[in-house]
């Protein structure tokens, strides 16, 4: 067998490439930080007809090797070779935009005048054709000195085509000098010079692309459509997820309880029933919501509609004093704030990077949707209104917009601070609208499911072993009247915190679950279902679900205390990895410490606000 092929994909963003990686490597692919860098490595790994395994690096997008960012940095690092593990890279597979050539045939020029083994990928040429492009492959391939293989990396078309030239190793190095024509000039005159001699265009206009923009980029109709989508995205995370949970939350039940028998010793038996299954189980029934999220996320993508919405929100984020290009890692944070930080490094100017870096936990991530779902089931009533709406849906909607407005008024006030108020325009790339390529949703799901199933099997699984032991022990003593949780440590500590926070109608089973819930935030779910299956006054009780038992009256809940809760984790900085990453990213303790405070502050004050109001106010 012949030594591994290893192949680097360069190319624009919105260019297809994460598609065509996708399509050769499937779910063969992991993802790691560079060395000395928050840029992540995604690689992948095939085998050609033959059985010669090819790996595959995909380098983050660039539009030249001229850096402005880390991310730009390390294509630009990679391809000259400056980096110890990639410097042995055979092939550069050049993905281009078979549409918008004139614009990615820059960074391949780039590319070709470093003397790399090149070949060109002319990815989407089906869309080319569809705008009455014609596009002479061969002339393409003389003029530019490489070989070139046509794609649709969505439909899997002309893969076949593309592993028949690395079979054969096709791609070669070219020479500093373009092929068969001299060519002078700046790369922009001699790209106009390449199109001049190799495309036709018949009917230049995108049609499609041009009626969905009237619509979408509308001041009016697009800001309506937007908030359209997002509605209806929060009820289907209510709506279709609920049969899942259902039998996902059936399942744990019965193997708690099948578990359960083979185990006689009751220490153990509370260990591995009450400890393990029951606080993994109480967080993997929502496993189906947040893939839902995501599932919507992903074709928004896919389909070239984001970088519109951030065009669209330009104005009125620049009003806040956020700019444009802060709409795509701000939407990164609803599935996790970690990403959605480091996804700032594309915003060039440090001011607006900095105000998006402290209001980026604002927005509701994934890991905040298991306790909004458990207090939601808890206290909002499952009906419908106006006769086609959930009212469970509608209180998500209204959590997630909080944090939006909630965003927009902190970043508001940053803006006062700040001694450069000049203006940024914002220039982006616009890509066609596209039918989202369903495999790349596939593994964006299979690949979001993995790492929340491994926060299940890692740290909340370890937590809830060690809040376990906190409730469990010190035994209560002889002739004890109270629930045995009452008498543990995790008791103690609940009940010398409880005072404090008292005024937010916290009660002491509260406060325990909000200290495991610092290292991330759905932990507070399984640490309440292993509190309150420690303290329920019977089986039964347990056997009901968190839901019921949080929501009877015996244990000191109402709808103000949840209604309190559910507002307190709207701004409260529990997830110590977020923190962490703002650290790496400002490289300032200072921004850390501020961001935590301020966090903290509004939890504490808004929480009381609410509680207070509801009480007093409504008797809730």
């Amino acid at each position: 067998m012949s030594e591994t092929l290893r192949i680097a994909l360069v190319g624009n963003p919105n260019c297809g490439k994460t598609s065509l990686f996708n399509h050769l490597t499937g779910t063969r692919q992991k993802v790691a930080n560079y060395a000395g860098v928050t840029v992540e490595r995604k690689v992948g790994a095939f085998n050609l007809p033959s059985g010669r395994t090819v790996r595959v690096l995909d380098l983050p997008g660039t539009y030249s090797l001229d850096a402005t960012s880390p991310d730009e940095a390390i294509t630009r690092d990679v391809v000259l070779g400056k980096i110890a593990d990639e410097q042995d890279q055979q092939a550069f597979l050049c993905v281009v935009d078979a549409t918008n050539l004139k614009l990615h045939l820059g960074l391949v020029l780039e590319v070709i005048e470093q003397g790399k083994p090149i070949l060109l990928v002319l990815n989407m040429i089906d869309e080319a054709r569809r705008r009455g492009m014609q596009i002479n492959t061969q002339k393409l391939s003389q003029r530019l000195g490489i070989p070139v293989v046509e794609t649709v990396a969505v439909r899997n078309a002309g893969i076949e085509n593309l592993m028949a030239a690395l079979e054969d190793e096709k791609f070669r190095t070219p020479s500093t000098e373009l092929s068969d024509v001299k060519l002078s000039g700046s790369n922009h005159e001699k790209i106009d010079q390449i199109l001049k001699d190799v495309v036709v265009f018949v009917d230049h206009e995108d049609k499609r692309t041009d009626f969905l923009d009237k619509i979408f980029l509308h001041p009016v109709l697009g800001l309506l459509s937007l908030a359209l989508m997002m509605f209806v995205v929060f009820q289907a995370v209510f709506a279709w997820a609920a049969p899942f949970m259902d039998g996902i939350e059936e399942f744990f039940a019965w193997f708690g309880e099948w578990v359960g028998q083979f185990i006689s010793q009751p220490l153990l038996n509370s260990l591995v029933v009450d400890g393990v299954i029951a606080g993994a189980g109480s967080v993997v029934v929502f496993l189906p919501q947040i893939l839902i999220l995501f599932f919507f996320i992903l074709v928004l993508e896919e389909s070239g509609y984001l970088p519109r919405a951030a065009f669209l929100l330009d104005k009125l984020m620049f009003k806040a004093g956020l700019s444009g290009r802060a709409f795509i890692p701000l939407l990164s944070s609803f599935a996790c704030a970690v990403p959605g930080i480091m996804a700032t490094r594309s915003i060039s100017d440090p001011r607006d990077r900095l105000v998006t870096i402290l209001v980026a936990p604002l927005m509701t991530c994934s890991a905040r949707l298991p306790v909004y779902a458990l207090l939601i089931a808890a206290f909002i009533p499952e009906k419908m209104v106006w006769g086609f709406l959930n009212l469970q849906g509608l209180v998500l909607f209204g959590l997630y917009m909080a944090g939006i407005v909630s965003a927009l008024i902190v970043a508001t006030v940053l803006k006062f601070f700040q001694k450069d108020k000049s203006q940024h325009a914002l220039l982006m790339e616009l890509p066609s609208y596209r039918i989202p390529d369903i495999k790349s949703v596939w593994i964006g799901l299979l690949d979001r499911a993995k790492i929340f199933l491994k926060r299940v099997g890692g740290i909340i699984f370890a937590l809830s072993i060690l809040l376990w032991f906190l409730c469990t022990f010190p035994q209560p003593p002889e002739g004890a009247t109270l629930p045995a949780i009452d008498y543990s440590f995790a008791g103690m500590l609940g009940h010398v915190m409880q005072p404090i926070f008292a005024p937010l109608g916290f009660n002491w089973q509260i406060c325990i679950a909000l200290i495991p819930a610092m290292a991330a935030r759905e932990v507070v779910v399984a640490a309440l279902g292993t509190v309150y299956a420690l303290s329920a006054a019977n089986d039964d009780a347990v056997a009901q679900g968190l839901s019921h038992l949080i929501s009877q009256g015996d244990l000191s809940w109402t709808v103000a205390t949840g209604l309190s809760l559910l507002v307190w984790f709207i701004y409260a900085p529990h997830c110590l990895a977020t923190l962490a990453t703002v650290r790496r990213e400002t490289g300032s303790w200072k921004t850390v410490a501020g961001m935590t405070v301020y966090l903290f502050g509004l939890a504490y004050l808004m929480a009381f606000l609410t509680y207070q109001i509801a009480s007093r106010y409504f008797g809730l």
